[in-house]
């Protein structure tokens, strides 16, 4: 009797762990640490925008809309590479090299989450957040996962169009229009993904070699990559200094300054110590430039949103 009992719950069990198991993957798919870090950049410049805080209704749907528009050009990736990452190791446990989703199952999602992301964009912000955002998508989606990701050692310049992409839309969503503060602050994104990405892509090397993708470290030296992580990280210093008088009519005063110079001068110096130690062939700890290099942004977003709010 007991036995007879415990049968419904034992299924049950099974199916609840099976519904979260395919709800993760499908989670994974949208790769949610790259969106969050998507996302850090559009809260400062919707407050840029305003000058102050916009309606707590604007930035949730901006916030929520933006997200699953990211999410949306993560999982078109996943499925459009599905093929080299089951040959690299840390994409290998990815849902669909591991068969936990198909990719009609993928495409699928990425399609729904397009069509909800831009809909809630167009009726809940403004046209040019939402033509913007599906310009990002399109972009990412085909242009750079298609063609220049598996075509050109420059594909991370190309690819950091869409990347800081997020600033222009958070933008476009409070004014319906751009200005010249958004451009400088995509700059900034843009010249920081550089030596962001790079440093990755260093200690992923063998990764990206034996999937046949010519990321920059892969088809060049460390050293010249490292002169150009140099290089990339003082552009977005100049740029990031260059918001101050762009956009002093918006908010930005000494403490956004400040923390430029700060901040700046910390990413830089850390991507001179990559230079360096591949320059002595000492071990080169590429991850120790990519770490700083995110809570730089993180922390260069929070000054914008302080200075703005002060």
């Amino acid at each position: 009797m007991t036995a007879i009992v415990e049968r419904p719950f034992v299924r049950a069990r099974a199916v609840r762990e099976r519904t979260l198991s395919t709800v993760r993957a499908y989670v994974a798919l949208t790769k949610p640490r790259i969106i969050e870090l998507l996302l850090v950049t559009t809260l400062p410049t919707m407050l840029l925008a305003a000058g102050g805080w916009p309606s707590t209704g604007l930035v949730v749907a901006t916030l929520v809309g933006g997200t699953l528009a990211a999410g949306a050009a993560n999982v078109f990736n996943c499925y459009v590479d599905r093929d080299i990452d089951q040959l690299m190791h840390r994409t290998e446990n990815r849902p669909l090299p591991t068969g936990a989703l198909t990719p009609r199952a993928a495409l699928v999602f990425g399609i729904v989450l397009t069509v909800v992301s831009i809909t809630l964009l167009a009726l809940t912000t403004t046209p040019l957040a939402a033509a913007l955002a599906a310009a990002a998508i399109f972009y990412y989606a085909v242009l750079y996962t298609m063609v220049f990701k598996r075509r050109t050692r420059r594909s991370t310049e190309f690819g950091g169009v869409p990347g800081a992409a997020p600033v222009l839309i958070g933008w476009a969503a409070v004014t319906g229009s751009l200005a010249w503060p958004a451009v400088v602050f995509f700059g900034v994104v843009f010249c920081w993904q550089m030596p962001h990405f790079w440093a990755l892509a260093m200690r992923f090397r063998d990764d990206y070699a034996r999937a046949d993708v010519p990321m920059l470290p892969v088809v060049t030296s460390a050293r010249s990559v490292g002169r150009q992580s140099v290089a990339w990280a003082w552009a977005t210093v100049a740029v990031s200094l260059l918001l101050w008088p762009v956009a002093a009519d918006h908010g930005i005063g000494w403490i956004y300054t400040v923390a430029a110079v700060l901040l700046g001068g910390w990413f830089a110096l850390e991507a001179h110590k990559l230079l360096g130690r591949i320059r002595h062939e000492a071990e080169t700890r590429p991850m120790q430039l990519f770490h700083v290099s995110i809570y730089y942004m993180a922390a260069l977003s929070l000054a914008i949103v302080v200075d703005v709010l002060v």
